[in-house]
C-alpha cells in the first residue's frame, strides 16, 4: 500500500501558481530587455567609437596627399612608373596627384554613404558594415588609392573640376553648422528664461567676443590696408565692418525671435576671422601682403601648414557628426529611441567624401593648371576669393536666420471695427 501511495504521488503533476507563472515571466523579461539594452549601449559605443576611426583615415590620407603633392617625386624616383602617370610620373604627383589621392578618398567614403544612407537601427546589418569589418574597408581604401593612380589624365581633370563644386558644397554645409551651434551656444547661456547668472555670463562673453571683433579688425587695416594703394583690401575690409554692424543691430531688433549680443558677437568673431584668412591667402608678392614669404621654409611655415591640415580634419568631423543641424524642422523633435543610431551614418560618409573634395582644392589652391609651393595650402586670388565669398555668404545665413521667422510668420490683416450705425442696423 506505502509502495501504491508513492507510486500515485510521483505520478502527480506539480502543482504551480499562477503568481510564480506570472513572476517567472517577469524575470524573464526583465533579462531580456536588459540583455537588450546592454547591446544597444554596446553597439552605440562602438559606433562612436568608429567616428574617431574615420576621422584619422581622413588625417593620414590629407598627409599622403601632402606627400604626393611635395616629396613623392623625389623620394619615388627610382620605381617604375605606370603609362598612365606619363614622362617621369609627372602625371602622378603634384597637381594631379593631389587630385589622385582626393579621388580614392571620395570613392571610398561615397561608397560608405550608399552602404549606409538608409540606416535607422542599431540592429540593421548596416550598422555593423559601419563600425565593424575594419580590415575589409582597410582593402576597399586601398584599392580605391591604387585605381585612383591608373586613371587617365582627362578624368582626373574633369574630377578637378567636380571637385570645386563639391568643395563649395562642403563650405555651406560647414557655414550652417557653425551657425546652428552659434545659435545653440546663444540658447544655452542667454535662454528665454534667463537667470541672472547666466545672463551675466552671456552679457561678458559677447563683450569680450566684440573687443576680439574690434581688435582684429584694427590689426588688419594696420598690417594689410596701410596705404590707398592697398584698395581691395581696404574694400574687403570695411564690407566686413559693414557686415559686423548689421548683425549687430539686427540682432537687437525687438522682433527678432533669437535676439542677443552673444550670437551676433561670436558671429562678429567669425567673419572677421574668414576676412583676415581671406587675406592671408593673397599671394605672398603681393605689396599689400604683410606676410611676404622669403623663399625659405621656416618653423613657422611649417607649424601654420600642420595646424591648417588639423583643421581641415575637425572641420570635416564637426561638420559630418552635426547631421542634426540639417534636419527638417518636423523631424527635430521627434523623440529618439533606445535602438537608434546616434547619428546619421549616410551623412557622416557624405561629408567625409565632399570634405575630400575640399581639401583637394585647399592642397593645389584651387588651380588646376599650377602647382602649389611647398608647405603652403590655400594659397592664391582663387582662395582669397572663395574665402570672401564664404565670410559674406556666411553673413547672409546668419541674417536669414534672425529675420527669416519673422517673414514667413503669417500676417493678420485687422478688420475694420463695424461703427455704432452699422451695428444698429
Amino acid at each position: 500500500m506505502n509502495g501504491s501511495a508513492e507510486a500515485a504521488t510521483r505520478m502527480r503533476p506539480l502543482q504551480i501558481s499562477p503568481g510564480d507563472l506570472e513572476a517567472a515571466h517577469l524575470d524573464e523579461l526583465i533579462r531580456e530587455i536588459e540583455q537588450r539594452s546592454l547591446f544597444y549601449y554596446q553597439e552605440k559605443n562602438k559606433s562612436l567609437r568608429a567616428r574617431y576611426v574615420y576621422g584619422t583615415i581622413f588625417l593620414i590620407i590629407n598627409l599622403c596627399a601632402w606627400f604626393i603633392r611635395d616629396y613623392a617625386q623625389k623620394a619615388l624616383a627610382l620605381l617604375p612608373y605606370v603609362s598612365i602617370c606619363g614622362p617621369e610620373g609627372s602625371h602622378c604627383f603634384h597637381t594631379l596627384g593631389v587630385l589622385r589621392v582626393s579621388l580614392g578618398c571620395f570613392i571610398f567614403y561615397f561608397l560608405m554613404f550608399l552602404s549606409t544612407w538608409n540606416t535607422m537601427k542599431l540592429h540593421e546589418a548596416q550598422n555593423s558594415w559601419h563600425s565593424d569589418n575594419w580590415i575589409f574597408k582597410f582593402f576597399l581604401l586601398v584599392l580605391a588609392m591604387v585605381a585612383s593612380f591608373f586613371i587617365p589624365q582627362l578624368y582626373i581633370q574633369i574630377y578637378g573640376e567636380i571637385a570645386r563644386v563639391g568643395a563649395g558644397i562642403f563650405l555651406g554645409l560647414q557655414l550652417v553648422s557653425v551657425i546652428e551651434f552659434i545659435t545653440w551656444w546663444n540658447n544655452y547661456w542667454m535662454p528665454h528664461d534667463q537667470s541672472k547668472q547666466s545672463c551675466s555670463f552671456g552679457l561678458v562673453m559677447s563683450i569680450v567676443f566684440y573687443i576680439g571683433s574690434v581688435c582684429g579688425i584694427a590689426v588688419m587695416y594696420y598690417f594689410y590696408a596701410a596705404s590707398t594703394a592697398c584698395g581691395l583690401n581696404i574694400f574687403f575690409i570695411s564690407w566686413t565692418v559693414v557686415l559686423l554692424i548689421v548683425m549687430m543691430v539686427m540682432s537687437l531688433h525687438s522682433k527678432v525671435k533669437n535676439r542677443g549680443l552673444l550670437s551676433s558677437g561670436i558671429m562678429a568673431s567669425y567673419i572677421v576671422f574668414l576676412c583676415w584668412s581671406a587675406i592671408r591667402s593673397e599671394p605672398s608678392h603681393t605689396k599689400c601682403n604683410a606676410h611676404t614669404q622669403n623663399g625659405h621654409t621656416d618653423w613657422i611655415t611649417i607649424l601654420s601648414f600642420l595646424i591648417a591640415i588639423g583643421a581641415i580634419v575637425m572641420a570635416t568631423f564637426s561638420t559630418g557628426i552635426d547631421s542634426e543641424s540639417f534636419r527638417f524642422e518636423f523631424r527635430k523633435d521627434e523623440a529618439k529611441e533606445e535602438d537608434d543610431i546616434p547619428y546619421s551614418y549616410g551623412f557622416f560618409h557624405l561629408v567625409f567624401s565632399l570634405g575630400a573634395m575640399y581639401f583637394a582644392m585647399l592642397f593645389i589652391s584651387w588651380n588646376l593648371s599650377h602647382s602649389a609651393q611647398k608647405w603652403s595650402i590655400d594659397v592664391g586670388w582663387t582662395s582669397t576669393w572663395v574665402k570672401i565669398v564664404n565670410e559674406w555668404f556666411g553673413a547672409a545665413i546668419y541674417l536669414w536666420k534672425l529675420i527669416g521667422p519673422i517673414v514667413r510668420q503669417p500676417r493678420v490683416h485687422e478688420q475694420p471695427q463695424p461703427t455704432a450705425a452699422e451695428v444698429d442696423r
